[in-house]
C-alpha cells in the first residue's frame, strides 16, 4: 500500500482545565490532558483492575476558544485527530520528547456533573432509554390565555 494514515480517535476525561495561549496575529493554542480507561477483570484474583492512560492534546484556533470556553476538568469528550511527535532542550540540556494528538474533529459528550448526576441515580430495568424523556401520566391543565401565545416556553 502506497498510502498512509495517522488517525487516532478517543473517547475520555478531560485530567485538568484547557489552557489557552494566544499569539501575535490572532491564533491561538490550547492544550489539555485527557485520560482514557481499560478495564478487566483479573482472572486469578477475580479483582476489577483499571488501567488509566494519558494523553496530550492539542486544539488550534476557533476549535481551541471553544474548549477553553465549554470544557473543564472532569468533562466526557470525543476527539478524532493525529499524532505528532516534537522533541526540544529541556532546561537541564537533556532533549525532551513529546507525543500529541492534534485535533481535527470533536463532540462534547458530558460534563462532570451530568456523569456525577447519572452515577447517583438508581438504575432503571432498561424500559426506557436514557435519552428518552420521561412522559408525565396525566395531562397538565392548560390556562385558556396562554394556548394564543406565540411564545415557545
Amino acid at each position: 500500500m502506497s498510502g498512509t494514515l495517522n488517525k487516532v480517535m478517543l473517547i475520555g476525561h478531560l485530567g485538568d482545565e484547557v489552557k489557552i495561549h494566544y499569539f501575535e496575529g490572532g491564533n491561538c493554542i490550547a492544550r489539555f490532558p485527557l485520560a482514557t480507561n481499560e478495564t478487566y477483570t483479573n482472572r486469578q484474583t477475580g479483582e476489577k483492575v483499571t488501567n488509566t492512560d494519558w494523553h496530550n492534546i492539542v486544539v488550534r484556533n476557533k476549535a481551541a476558544e471553544i474548549c477553553e470556553k465549554y470544557l473543564s476538568k472532569g468533562d466526557k469528550v470525543y476527539l478524532e485527530g493525529r499524532l505528532k511527535n516534537r522533541q526540544w532542550q529541556g532546561e537541564d540540556g537533556n532533549t525532551r520528547y513529546t507525543t500529541e494528538v492534534h485535533v481535527q474533529d470533536f463532540t462534547f459528550l458530558s460534563t462532570k456533573k451530568e456523569s456525577m448526576a447519572s452515577t447517583q441515580q438508581p438504575q432503571s430495568s432498561g424500559a426506557v432509554a436514557q435519552n428518552e424523556p420521561i412522559k408525565p401520566t396525566e395531562p397538565e391543565p392548560v390556562n385558556e390565555t396562554e394556548q394564543d401565545d406565540d411564545l415557545p416556553f
